[in-house]
């Protein structure tokens, strides 16, 4: 008879290692600051203030993920950047309705829990919290033996918004001739990575071996959220669209009314060099506009009269500039000429 007791730990699940994990966070959030009412990290659930400022609150709440950039950190062993991805990912989805993130949670499920690379990834979402001025106040850190593989791991976020109704970017403003303007995008923030992937194995290319490469796919999604709040409130935007999944094709027209059409021109567009690479690899226009930004991280619609209002708000790299204007037309996109790769 079998008497060898059983534990968790034998079973693959170290809680020990997983409290250390907590304190760190704990100690490195911005949580810990001395105006902050509430001490949320290892709690059961996080509390936090709605601010008095706004007159007629609404929730906006958005969750993401970051796709299969995660293979891409594993493969190059660099773990700082993701986390700005996963904060980036939701964060820039709550100000398309012109909400202001207040609050960010993190979930990281990994097959085993090793601190080091978990440390690199919280700094990330810290950091992106920082940048995007809410706070992280809780996650989950779950150790799933079994259920991922060697030194594999997922992530996903939760992010929470607040808006005064008043100031809600919605449709109704969107008229014909207003202007569109893209933001440049830092590169292929976090879309398309299955893709690249799948060609960097079919041609058998080492990222750690190509400098350009081992540089643009780990490079943090650019996080948009002081700009596009300062354009709010001051009233110079109409409409707004964060370029995700689905690329320029599907999120434009997302927010565009019936029987008005985004009319983009194509050869306006500012391809970073990585999409130019990528479609060098035997990938057509029409995959390329669906897969990934192509250069416009975020998209806004604005009357034209405010055209020389939005520069000063951004910093020389992501500049606005025109790439279409809105149209009557059924169809809610429509492409004008060809990139120029």
């Amino acid at each position: 008879m079998n008497n060898k007791k059983f534990t968790y730990q034998k079973s693959g699940v170290n809680i020990k290692t997983a409290d250390k994990f907590i304190e760190f966070i704990s100690k490195n959030t911005n949580q810990n600051k001395k105006n902050s009412k509430f001490k949320n990290i290892g709690g059961f659930g996080s509390i936090s203030d709605i601010p008095k400022k706004f007159k007629n609150p609404k929730i906006v709440a958005s969750t993401d993920g970051v796709g299969t950039k995660i293979e891409i950190a594993n493969e190059l062993n660099k773990f700082d950047t993701i986390g700005i991805d996963l904060v980036a990912m939701c964060v820039n989805d709550l100000i398309v309705q012109g909400a202001k993130p207040i609050i960010f949670l993190d979930y990281i499920s990994t097959n085993k829990i090793k601190l080091q690379k978990l440390k690199s990834i919280i700094k990330g979402i810290t950091l992106g919290c920082k940048i995007s001025g809410c706070q992280l106040v809780g996650g989950e850190t779950a150790e799933m033996p079994g259920t991922y593989g060697k030194d594999k791991f997922d992530l996903a976020g939760f992010s929470v918004g607040i808006l005064d109704s008043k100031t809600l970017i919605g449709r109704k403003k969107i008229k014909k001739n207003n202007l569109i303007l893209a933001i440049p995008s830092s590169g292929i923030h976090s879309n398309g990575y299955s893709l690249i992937r799948d060609i960097l194995k079919k041609k058998k290319i080492k990222i750690k071996k190509n400098n350009f490469l081992k540089e643009e796919l780990i490079r943090p999604t650019k996080i948009y959220v002081n700009e596009i709040l300062s354009l709010n409130k001051r009233n110079l935007i109409n409409g707004c669209a964060n370029i995700t999944g689905g690329g320029l094709m599907d999120n434009i027209k997302r927010v565009i009314p019936d029987g008005l059409c985004a009319e983009i021109n194509l050869s306006k567009i500012k391809v970073n060099k990585i999409f130019k690479w990528i479609k060098k690899q035997n990938v057509d226009d029409k995959e390329m506009l669906k897969t990934f930004n192509c250069g416009v991280g975020f998209c806004i619609i604005i009357e034209k009269k405010n055209l020389n209002k939005i520069n000063k708000f951004f910093p020389n790299n992501f500049k606005p500039y025109q790439i279409g204007k809105v149209v009557i037309a059924k169809n809610k996109v429509c492409f004008n000429d060809k990139i120029i790769w």
